[in-house]
């Protein structure tokens, strides 16, 4: 006969194992099934990082986070708080690029509601079966992988790209873990790779497209929002053009965001609101050159020209001023493979006849467009060269250049060469970490620009709001929000503020939310003191009394 283990060994939301005092081993029958000696959550902290550090990959120290995760959630969510900074690269992107490729290999357990959409009956029952409460979810986190973190489809894999999410926003912003799902819609792969893979958990075969897939995907809408009125819906990796077309149909029907569009748009327009406190242009006055024109680099050219147009222009006049280039060169009107989210921004064939034999490329396009504001997302490493950059410095006294692809290898300009390059004269941050750079006798501290500072807090402050949806003004205000937390304007300091700080950067951001929510008249709740009700609605991971019903479940 099988040894009976107490469920609250099993369950990572009560288990505390070695933390379990002497009173709680006898109410709880735990005598005898723990070493004797009594470790404080600070102890248990410190044996935990050790462990995580003896770790010789990244990825092994992801496997070590995750089994931790699944024994005890709240040491788990005080490992991440204490080093956040150091553990984020390792929980999310980009190590978790690396776990998904590996997940049929490595599986453990299960960890999240898979939903198939050859059995689309069982939706609802998935649900049902988790025995939640409809006031008992405030945030689901869901993906189709078919465009994860720049590797591509991987399926029913990139659940851990909603799990991995989820944990960004318990410890930045406190959401409670027990509050928040996470889902991946398995609609089947075109990975050639996973379908060949006899240790593939996903279905095996093509993606399913077309009316079948928005059938299954308004399915679930439908019944996650009835289930769980209050939960924000969070959109992550689908493909570029199915992200862009479900916001747009259902973003003013339910509580939807996208990070891939919003999240990464926003936060970039936080960078630029810094930039142009030192160059003091107005946003009316820019020039934006995007590259590479998918999901991120649209959602990016959709939030500057909407800052555009707060700015004083039309929506026609802004968005001429805008340049899209992707790996056919400079969009233009009547390209056969003209997609229809990139359609708005493409240039009439006669303004930019005569700017080259054929193909228009990123240089030829800065040439004639004299760019303010340079963004790169198109995973192309090095396309940011130094004639691209002299030539924009030539016609701009302060350039702004985002290189925001990643991973490190995949950046389209270091920091190091934008400042030799531009005499030290740019305005930069990217999307990965970045050591300072030395230029003239000036520190320079080059900031991320890593969504994980923005919608943590956009996340908690729709909660703490009860906003009904996501308003353009809710994101504006997290923007400005995570913007006024530096002052680039001193000799070397950065555009964004430090990623160590998340946890306060989210309150703040929040507070703003809710802020923007009441005066877009979406709230729900509209506390008096909104400070107090962010704190009091972020969860601590800390031990706290546990209920007989927990202690029993």
């Amino acid at each position: 006969m099988p040894m009976h283990t107490p469920p609250v060994l099993l369950d990572p939301l009560t288990n505390r194992g070695t933390a379990f005092t002497a009173e709680e081993r006898e109410r709880l029958d735990l005598v005898g099934r723990l070493p004797d000696a009594e470790f404080t959550l600070d102890q248990q902290a410190l044996r935990a990082y050790e462990q995580v550090r003896q770790e010789p990959t990244d990825l092994a120290k992801f496997i070590s986070l995750d089994q931790l995760h699944d024994r005890n959630e709240v040491l788990y969510y005080r490992l991440l708080s204490d080093h956040l900074a150091e553990l984020l690269p390792i929980v999310y992107d980009p190590t978790v690029g690396a776990a998904i490729k590996r997940y049929s290999h490595d599986y453990r357990r299960p960890r999240g509601v898979f939903l198939s959409i050859d059995r689309p009956q069982g939706l609802r029952r998935s649900f049902e079966a988790l025995r939640l409460h409809r006031d008992e979810i405030d945030l689901v986190v869901v993906t189709d992988a078919e465009e994860i973190l720049g590797i591509g489809d991987w399926g029913v894999q990139g659940v851990q790209i909603s799990v991995g999410k989820l944990a960004v926003y318990t410890a930045a912003a406190g959401l409670h873990p027990a509050r928040c799902l996470p889902v991946v819609l398995d609609v089947g792969t075109d990975n050639e790779n996973l379908l060949n893979d006899p240790l593939y958990m996903g279905l095996r075969h093509s993606r399913v497209r077309g009316k079948r897939y928005d059938a299954f995907v308004e399915t679930y809408l439908e019944t996650v929002s009835e289930l769980y009125p209050n939960a924000l819906l969070h959109f992550e990796d689908f493909g570029p053009g199915n992200a862009r077309r479900l916001l747009e149909t259902y973003g003013n029907r339910y509580r939807m965001f996208n990070d891939d569009m919003q999240g990464t748009g926003a936060i970039t327009l936080a960078a630029a609101l810094s930039a142009l406190k030192v160059t003091r242009v107005p946003f009316r006055e820019q020039r934006l050159i995007v590259f590479g024109a998918g999901t991120a680099g649209v959602g990016i050219a959709d939030q500057l020209r909407d800052a555009m147009v707060r700015d004083g222009l039309d929506s026609t006049e802004a968005t001429r001023r805008v340049w899209l280039v992707d790996k056919q060169g400079l969009l233009v009107e009547g390209m056969a493979d003209l997609r229809d989210y990139q359609a708005p921004y493409a240039r009439p064939a006669e303004e930019v006849h005569g700017w080259a034999d054929g193909e228009i490329g990123l240089l030829t396009t800065v040439r004639h467009v004299h760019p303010t504001i340079l963004v790169g997302t198109s995973t192309t490493p090095g396309a940011f060269d130094k004639d691209v950059v002299t030539t924009m410095a030539e016609h701009v006294e302060r350039p702004v250049i985002f290189p925001l692809s990643n991973p490190t290898e995949k950046i389209e300009a270091m920091p190091a060469d934008l400042m030799a390059w531009t005499d030290g004269k740019v305005l930069t941050a990217t999307g990965i970490p970045v050591d300072p750079v030395e230029h003239r006798g000036v520190r320079h501290v080059i900031g991320q620009a890593n969504n994980a500072l923005l919608y943590p807090g956009l996340g908690l402050g729709t909660v703490v709001a009860g906003a009904q949806r996501m308003t353009a003004g809710m994101l504006l205000a997290a923007a400005e929000a995570v913007a006024g937390q530096v002052d680039a304007r001193a000799p070397g300091a950065p555009l964004l503020p430090p990623v160590a700080n998340l946890r306060a950067s989210s309150a703040t951001v929040a507070v703003a939310v809710v802020q923007a929510a009441v005066e877009d008249k979406v709230a729900t709740r509209r506390p008096e003191d909104l400070v107090q009700a962010v704190q009091d609605a972020m969860w601590q991971p800390v031990y706290g009394q546990l209920s007989e019903k927990e202690a029993s479940q």
